[in-house]
């Protein structure tokens, strides 16, 4: 496994340097160019996208990556190694871009969404962004940290998502709230999914955080 996450970048279609940040982690499976295709539906010119490759090899794919295993016999594994990786990347991002993580969104889907939320909650991040994502279950840890307050938070789901169903959604909202944490919660009669009212959302999110 590399020290490092490879990732897309797309620069401000303005020319000019970023207003802020946006990085959005794909799902179980998916890779960097999934999610990366999404980046001309955002209608944020200002903005720079970046799009990271989770580091371990999704096994029944030759371009799928996972951030950790999902399978039962390995529930977990490599999660502590994409954490310590992502954290570091996502801090080498003010020096490479010269955006602070203060204008920067992490976003996710489904295990990229948890991967945000696990992560980002730890960081001066501007906003946290999970679609169709889940919770780890020692969020409860966030508690010891330092900060002063946590990013605000824009949760969304689907109500008929059979693959992480709402439940982790309402249950997430509800343990974020708990802490602390500004959540903007949103339901869709949909599966698991990303559709373009969630990106209007998400935008709206960024204008107004970063």
């Amino acid at each position: 496994m590399a020290n490092t996450l490879e990732f897309i970048s797309v620069p401000p279609k303005t020319g000019q340097p970023p207003k802020g940040l946006i990085v959005t982690l794909h799902g179980w499976g998916a890779n960097a160019e999934d999610v990366a295709s999404l980046s001309r539906f955002f209608n944020l010119p200002d903005y720079q996208f970046l799009f990271p490759n989770a580091p371990f090899p999704y096994l029944n794919s030759s371009v799928g990556r996972a951030w950790y295993d999902l399978r039962m016999e390995n529930m977990y594994q490599g999660l502590v190694e994409s954490r310590q990786l992502l954290t570091g990347w996502l801090q080498s991002l003010e020096n490479n871009t010269g955006v602070p993580l203060s204008r920067t969104i992490l976003s996710g889907f489904s295990q990229g969404g948890a991967m945000t939320l696990d992560v980002g909650l730890k960081l001066p991040l501007a906003g946290l962004v999970s679609l169709s994502g889940y919770l780890h279950q020692d969020v409860e840890s966030v508690k010891t940290q330092n900060m002063v307050s946590l990013p605000p938070v824009l949760i969304m789901h689907g109500r008929q998502d059979t693959v992480v169903p709402l439940q982790a959604a309402v249950s997430a909202r509800k343990t974020l709230e708990s802490l602390g944490a500004a959540v903007e919660y949103y339901e869709f009669d949909m599966g698991h999914e990303i559709r373009p009212e969630m990106l209007e959302l998400l935008r709206n999110f960024v204008v107004v955080n970063a």
